[in-house]
């Protein structure tokens, strides 16, 4: 029983009895390298540090989240590399529960009670499958969509057994690279010859992606009116009707999958944002007030939870209560990011409201500094910060919160929120200066970064787009330029190991942010030419970028 030496493994179990008799049965089937948790968040700390070759995690972790929810993050933060092999523990009585959530399916499922033999036939089973693909997810790690898609089709011609799961993976790499259409067409040829939930999901995600509401819409309800725990399905569909201007629905839709799942943070603070934005003061209260309780001892709590349920409690009437969140944000959470600037901001809502006028301009001369060195914190925030300053007698830092939000907007929606609070506020003339000089602000540093590489100075331009995309991580624009930046650089003056890993970091930025941008296989194949340029293979890859790829 040594098939399994050299591999590493994570034990999630809440009873220590539990965990001692795993750790004994994988050790009869030949792992050595075996480490234990005993929740989720422990779990998630000890995946930070290091990648496991696999995880077997308890349904029942007891502590708030269950493992299905855990999967859930794990996937949704990417903290778990897709070639890692994730083994559900459960008994028969959970077992329906457990496999409805079609989308989230781990590896293989554990009945309890189980032996090493019956251990290690699941495990083994699983490594066939993961070595078969592990060169696969080694292009991917690469960036190397093109080449991975390639690999599928020769790998379900010699692999037909795991046909289903190739024809997966490529619609996932297609979308990956922005061509939505042809990862339609495979989803839907592998829903109408195999029935699949999931690939209806997929197939409705390409229709969003695409604009097409109305038509994903009817997909999503039909799928889960067959499949009612299909959480993904809930999640797209709430996207959907909210980008028809349907807030009310978008928030039924997430109340009804909060029902189903209601230890998942994401969601949660999802409905407290939609019920917030709809005029749904009490929903928007008591998801933000369950997200601060939920989170009080996750790795993925927030400080941003607690200042928005001081402005729900707020917005209700109740200083009271408010106060009390304020003291305990300042006391629970000022070591986090952002903690301090989210304490300031929430505490200048705490005065603004109470009219405590020189608290409230002591408040606003650090949340402005905790702006300053903040990341990655919500536009909403920024805007209801600007707001009080304008409302205050701080109309320049009010405009700069505002220009700063118009420049990093993802969308032109972002853009035409920040206006719209600027007119609500009686500034219309502003909000239109504001909007014309963060586009222009935006169109100069590319063209200056496009210069600098004209003229052959590739470091200067890297520098000057780097440095844009620090202050601008969520516009498409800057980060896509930052991209061509870096990756005439490597080609112009020779391969350099960090500027390889920004190149990376960059790209599957431009595919988060806007998945359809025409130019992505240009931009991907760019990528490519450098790579075999410099003859950079997947084992140094992997060897130099591990930590930040898993």
């Amino acid at each position: 029983m040594n098939d399994l030496h050299g591999l590493s493994a994570l034990i999630i179990e809440p009873h220590q009895g539990m965990r001692a008799s795993l750790h004994s049965m994988l050790g009869q089937c030949g792992l050595t390298r075996i480490t234990d948790a005993a929740n989720a968040s422990q779990a998630i700390r000890l995946m930070a540090l290091k990648p496991y070759d696999l995880i077997l995690c308890e349904y029942d972790l007891e502590a708030g989240q269950d493992g299905q929810q855990m999967l859930e993050d794990l996937r949704h933060h990417r903290l778990m590399h897709p070639a890692t092999l994730f083994f559900m523990v459960t008994g028969e009585g959970a077992f329906g529960k457990v496999v409805s959530a079609a989308e989230l399916a781990p590896a293989d499922y554990i009945l309890k009670p189980f032996a090493a033999d019956a251990i290690q036939e699941r495990i083994t089973r699983a490594l066939d499958k993961r070595a078969v693909f592990l060169p696969i997810h080694e292009l991917i790690d690469m960036g190397n969509q093109a080449g991975a898609i390639a690999a599928c089709v020769a790998g379900a011609e010699r692999h037909p057994r795991y046909a289903v799961d190739f024809d997966r993976l490529r619609a996932e790499l297609h979308l990956e690279l922005g061509e939505a259409a042809v990862a339609e067409d495979i989803y839907r040829s592998l829903y109408e010859s195999r029935g699949m939930g999931w690939a209806r999901l997929g197939q409705a995600k390409t229709l969003v992606l695409r604009g097409r509401y109305a038509e994903a819409q009817a997909m999503l309800e039909q799928l889960l009116a067959e499949y009612p725990r299909f959480l993904d399905a809930y999640d797209w569909l709430a996207r959907v009707h909210e980008a028809q201007g349907g807030l009310p629905d978008s928030q039924a839709v997430l109340t009804e999958a909060v029902a189903l799942s209601p230890h998942a943070l994401r969601r949660l603070r999802r409905l407290g944002e939609v019920a917030f934005e709809a005029g749904d003061v009490d929903t928007a209260e008591r998801a933000w007030r369950q997200v601060v309780d939920k989170s009080r001892y996750s790795e993925f709590r927030d400080p941003q939870d607690h200042t928005r349920l001081v402005q729900a409690l707020l917005h209700q009437g109740d200083p009271v209560q408010a106060a009390t969140v304020v003291r305990d944000l300042d006391k629970a959470m000022t070591g986090q990011r952002n903690g301090v600037a989210c304490g300031a901001i929430a505490a200048v809502m705490l005065h603004d409201y109470t009219g405590n006028d020189m608290r409230l301009q002591r408040s606003l001369d650090q949340a402005l500094a905790g702006c300053r060195i903040a990341h990655n914190l919500s536009p909403d925030l920024k805007l209801e910060l600007a707001r009080t300053c304008l409302a205050h007698g701080r109309a320049r830092q009010g405009a700069e919160l505002v220009r700063e939000v118009m420049r990093n907007a993802p969308g032109p929606a972002g853009v035409d929120k920040a206006s719209a609070m600027l007119t609500a506020a009686g500034h219309g003339p502003l909000a239109e200066r504001l909007a014309r000089e963060s586009r222009q602000e935006v169109g100069d540093m590319v063209a200056h970064g496009a210069a600098l590489a004209k003229h052959g100075d590739y470091r200067g331009a890297v520098e000057l787009m780097l440095e844009a995309v620090a202050k601008l991580p969520d516009n498409p624009h800057v980060v896509f330029n930052a991209a061509v930046a870096v990756l005439k650089c490597l080609e112009h003056t020779g391969w350099d190991d960090r500027l390889g890993q920004y190149a990376l970091n960059l790209i599957a930025g431009v595919r988060r942010l806007d998945p359809l941008n025409p130019k992505l296989n240009a931009l991907a194949a760019l990528h490519q030419q450098i790579l075999k340029k410099y003859n950079i293979r997947a084992a140094r890859w992997n060897d130099t970028t591990k930590v930040a790829l898993l």
